[in-house]
C-alpha cells in the first residue's frame, strides 16, 4: 500500500535515513525539519501518514501535534512520533496531544512499516467517509465533531487466559469505563459482537491462540470497525508486526503503565466514535436524499430510479408491474379552509393508510403535493385495480384528524392505474396513469379508472 509520508526532524541524517528507508518500500515522501515547516508541509500535501520528531527547537513535536489535532482539515492524519524518549509519561504526553503511535530511534523496520499500514488502513476509511461527509456539510449541515475526552458508560471486553491477569487488567482502566472479562477464547468472539466499544487481548497468553481470536473478531463483520488494543511481549517484535497486519489498531507492552494504557483507550475511542459519527451522518444523508421529510415516504428522485428498474425489467420480460396515482380530492379547500397544518396532517395520514395498504413489494413515495405514486410489481391490471379499489374504500372511511383539535375532517382520493409494457419509458408509463387519473376527476372523483386498453385494427 503506497502512500504519502511527511518526515519531520530537526537533524538532516534522521530525515535522510528515514526518507531513504520509505522511498525504498515505494512511499512518496515529504520532509520538514522544524514545527512551523511541518504544519505548512501538511496543509499543502495532505500527507497519509506523519513520522513527527518530538524534540525540535521552537516549536517542539508535542505542539506541532496538538495545532495539527486541533485543525480540522489536517486532524485525521496519523501521527507517529518517532524520538529517543521512551518513558511512560513521555508517550502518555503524545497521546494525550494526540499522536496515534511512538516508535523509538534507532528506528526498526519492522515496527516501522507494520505501523504505517496499520494507520494507513484506518485512513482510507475515514477518508471514504469524510468525502460524504464533505458533500454533506455542502447541503449545509454541521460538521462531525467527536468528544475529545468523555469515555463515560464506554464497554470494554478484557479478553485474556486467566482471571488472576484479566482482574489485573480491569484495575488498570479508566474509572469510568465499563470492564468485561472473557477468559475462553469461543465465547470471546461471540461476545466481541455485544456492542462493545473497545477490546482489549492479551496476546501473551499461553492459554490459547491470542492472534487467531484478533483474526476472528476482525474478520466478523458485526466486530469489523471495534479497535482492539492488544498487550504484548516487548522482546517478541514478530509477534507485536502480526498483530497489526492481522488489524489489531494499537499495542500495550508489558508491563502495562496504567497511564499509558488509559492514554491509548482514550485515542481509540475517540477515533471510533468521530468514525462512527461519520458512518451515522452517512447513514441519515442517504435517507435523507431518498424520502421525503413530510410523509417519510420514499420522494420523486428515488421513485424515478425504481421506476426505471421496472421499465426494464418488463421490457426484458422478467415481469409484470403496474403504476398507480392516487391525489387526495379537493385537498386546497383543506389548506383555504383550516391552514397548512392541517393540510400536512392530512398528507401524513394518507401516507400512513398508503403505507398500510400496500404490499411489502410495492414502492410507496410521494410525487408532490397531495399526490403519491405506487410502484406495483408482479401484478396485472386488473389485479392492480382490485388493491386500488380497497384503498380507496378505506380512505373513504377515514376520519382525518386535525392537529390540536377533537375536530375531523373526510376525505376522498382519485386513482387512475396504468400497466408498464414492454416498450415504454418512465414518462409514458406515469403519463397513462395520468390520464386515468384525469378520468376518474372528471367522472366526480372518488373513483378508481384504469388506462385505456389500446386495441390494434383489424
Amino acid at each position: 500500500m503506497s502512500a504519502r509520508v511527511l518526515v519531520v526532524d530537526d537533524q538532516e541524517p534522521n530525515v535522510r535515513l528515514l526518507e531513504a528507508k520509505l522511498k525504498a518500500e515505494y512511499f512518496e515522501v515529504v520532509t520538514a525539519f522544524n514545527g512551523l515547516d511541518a504544519i505548512s508541509k501538511t496543509n499543502d500535501h495532505q500527507p497519509d501518514v506523519i513520522l513527527l520528531d518530538i524534540m525540535m527547537p521552537g516549536m517542539d513535536g508535542f505542539e506541532v501535534c496538538r495545532k495539527l489535532k486541533a485543525d480540522r482539515r489536517t486532524r485525521h492524519i496519523p501521527i507517529v512520533m518517532v524520538t529517543a524518549l521512551d518513558q511512560p509519561e513521555d508517550r502518555v504526553r503524545g497521546l494525550e496531544a494526540g499522536a496515534d503511535d511512538f516508535l523509538t530511534k534507532p528506528v526498526d523496520n519492522l515496527p516501522l512499516f507494520a505501523r504505517i499500514r496499520s494507520l494507513l488502513r484506518l485512513k482510507v476509511l475515514l477518508d471514504e467517509l469524510r468525502v460524504r461527509e464533505d458533500k454533506v456539510e455542502a447541503r449545509g449541515l454541521s460538521p462531525v465533531e467527536a468528544n475529545e475526552t468523555d469515555i463515560s458508560g464506554s464497554r470494554q471486553l478484557i479478553i485474556t487466559g486467566e482471571e488472576r491477569i484479566a482482574e489485573h487488567l480491569a484495575e488498570r482502566l479508566p474509572d469510568e469505563a465499563v470492564a468485561e472479562k472473557e477468559i475462553d477464547p469461543a465465547k470471546a468472539v461471540s461476545r466481541a459482537a455485544d456492542g462493545f466499544d473497545l477490546i482489549i487481548v492479551d496476546l501473551t497468553t499461553k492459554v490459547f491462540d491470542a492472534l487467531r481470536v484478533c483474526a476472528r473478531i476482525r474478520s466478523n463483520s458485526e466486530t469489523r470497525h471495534v479497535p482492539i488494543l492488544a498487550i504484548v511481549d516487548p522482546d517478541e517484535m514478530a509477534r507485536s508486526v502480526r498483530a497489526l497486519d492481522l488489524g489489531v489498531n494499537d499495542i500495550v507492552n508489558r508491563p502495562v503503565d496504567r497511564g499509558e494504557l488509559n492514554a491509548r483507550i482514550r485515542t481509540q475511542l475517540r477515533r471510533k466514535r468521530y468514525a462512527d459519527m461519520l458512518r451515522e451522518r452517512l447513514d441519515d444523508s442517504l435517507e435523507m436524499a431518498v424520502t421525503d421529510p413530510l410523509t417519510g415516504l420514499s420522494n420523486r428522485r428515488y421513485l424515478s430510479s425504481r421506476l426505471e428498474q421496472a421499465v426494464q425489467r418488463v421490457a426484458h420480460g422478467e415481469e409484470t408491474a403496474c403504476v398507480m396515482i392516487a391525489d387526495l380530492d379537493y385537498f386546497k379547500r383543506v389548506n383555504d379552509s383550516y391552514g397548512h397544518d392541517a393540510g400536512d396532517a392530512v398528507l401524513q395520514q394518507f401516507a400512513e393508510c398508503l403505507r398500510h395498504r400496500a404490499r411489502a413489494v410495492d414502492l410507496v413515495a410521494r410525487f408532490g403535493g397531495e399526490e403519491f405514486v405506487v410502484l406495483m410489481p408482479s401484478v396485472t391490471l386488473n389485479e392492480a385495480a382490485i388493491g386500488a379499489e380497497r384503498l380507496r374504500a378505506t380512505v373513504n372511511k377515514l376520519s382525518f384528524r386535525l392537529p390540536g383539535t377533537d375536530s375531523v375532517l373526510a376525505v376522498t382520493v382519485s386513482i387512475g392505474l396504468a400497466e408498464i409494457h414492454a416498450g415504454d419509458t418512465v414518462d409514458s408509463a406515469l403519463r397513462r396513469a395520468d390520464e386515468a387519473l384525469y378520468r376518474a376527476k372528471a367522472a366526480g372523483r372518488n373513483c378508481v379508472k384504469l388506462e385505456k386498453v389500446q386495441t390494434k385494427a383489424a
